[in-house]
C-alpha cells in the first residue's frame, strides 16, 4: 500500500524534518504549489485524488475539519490528550485545572484537550489562534477574531473570507496555524460560549517560543508556543494557587531553524 501525503510546497520548506521523517517512513511527500502553497491548499490537492480515484485510494485527515465524521473521528482519537491530563493532574494536585490552554489551528490538539473537561463548568478553556502579524486581511490565521461563517472543504464553521465570500490569503509563523478555516466543534463550542478564543502574534510566540526553552529546557512547537503565550500573558492576573494547563501540540525540532532565523537573523547561531 502506497501512502502518499500532499504538502504545501512552502510549508515543506518551513517543514523540512517533518518531511524527511515521513519520507524514512516510506511515504511520497508531494509538493502542491497552487495558490499559497500551503495547508489549504494541501487539502484541497488531496480532496481531488480522493474523489478521482475513490474505489482504490483513502482520504486520511490530520485535524478536527471536513465533513462528518472526520472531525469527530479525530476529536475521539485525540481526546486521549484530555483523558491523561485530567487523570494526571487530579493524581499531582487533586484538583481539576482552573484553566486549560491550547493552540488552534485546524484545532485536534485543542479539542482532544478540551473535551472530557466540557462538563466541568468550572473549568475555563482558551483556545489560540495564530494572530500572526496582527487582524488585518492577509496576514494572520484567527478565524474568530476576523473571520466570518461559511463553507470550506466539506464543512460550515468559522473561515477567514472577503465579502464575495472568496477564501482570504492567511499568515503565521507556525505552519500547522496557517489556515483559513477552524474545525466545525470550535465554532459550536465558541458560538455555545464554554469555550473563549483568543489569538497570539508571531512576535509573542517567538518570545514564549525563546522563554520556555531558557526556563524549562523544553523547544516547544512554534503552534503551541501560541498557547504559551497565552499563558505567560494572563498568569499574573490569576492567583498563585490557580493551575494553568497549557497543552504543548509538538516538539520544537522541526521549528528551530525557522525559529533561528526569526530570532537570531541567519541559521546556525
Amino acid at each position: 500500500m502506497e501512502c502518499v501525503v500532499y504538502m504545501g510546497e512552502v510549508d515543506m520548506k518551513r517543514q523540512a524534518l517533518n518531511v524527511t521523517r515521513m519520507k524514512f517512513l516510506g511515504a511520497k511527500v508531494v509538493p502542491v504549489t497552487a495558490g499559497q502553497a500551503t495547508l489549504k491548499e494541501a487539502v484541497n490537492e488531496a480532496m481531488r485524488d480522493w474523489v478521482t480515484n475513490v474505489r482504490s485510494t483513502h482520504y486520511i485527515l490530520g485535524t478536527a475539519y471536513g465533513a462528518h465524521p472526520y472531525p469527530m473521528m479525530v476529536r475521539n482519537f485525540h481526546r486521549v490528550i484530555g483523558e491523561e491530563s485530567r487523570r494526571q493532574i487530579l493524581e499531582r494536585e487533586e484538583r481539576l485545572p482552573d484553566l486549560l490552554v491550547a493552540c488552534v489551528g485546524g484545532g485536534s490538539n485543542a479539542i482532544g484537550l478540551f473535551y472530557p473537561f466540557l462538563e466541568d463548568k468550572n473549568v475555563r478553556m482558551v483556545g489560540v489562534e495564530a494572530g500572526g502579524e496582527g487582524i488585518k486581511p492577509g496576514r494572520h490565521a484567527a478565524r474568530f477574531q476576523g473571520g466570518k461563517l461559511g463553507v470550506l472543504q466539506g464543512c460550515k464553521t468559522f473561515l477567514l473570507a472577503n465579502n464575495d465570500g472568496q477564501i482570504e490569503l492567511t499568515h503565521s509563523v507556525s505552519a500547522g496555524l496557517d489556515y483559513a478555516a477552524v474545525g466545525p466543534e470550535h465554532s459550536f463550542l465558541r458560538d455555545a460560549g464554554r469555550v473563549e478564543y483568543d489569538f497570539a502574534t508571531d512576535d509573542e510566540a517567538l518570545e514564549a517560543f525563546k522563554t520556555l526553552s531558557k526556563v524549562e529546557g523544553i523547544i516547544p512547537a512554534l503552534e503551541s508556543a501560541h498557547g504559551v503565550a497565552h499563558a505567560i500573558k494572563v498568569a499574573p492576573k490569576m492567583s498563585r494557587d490557580q493551575i494553568i494547563l497549557v497543552n504543548l501540540s509538538g516538539r520544537g525540532d522541526k521549528d528551530v531553524q525557522q525559529a533561528a532565523e526569526f530570532v537570531f537573523g541567519r541559521v546556525g547561531i
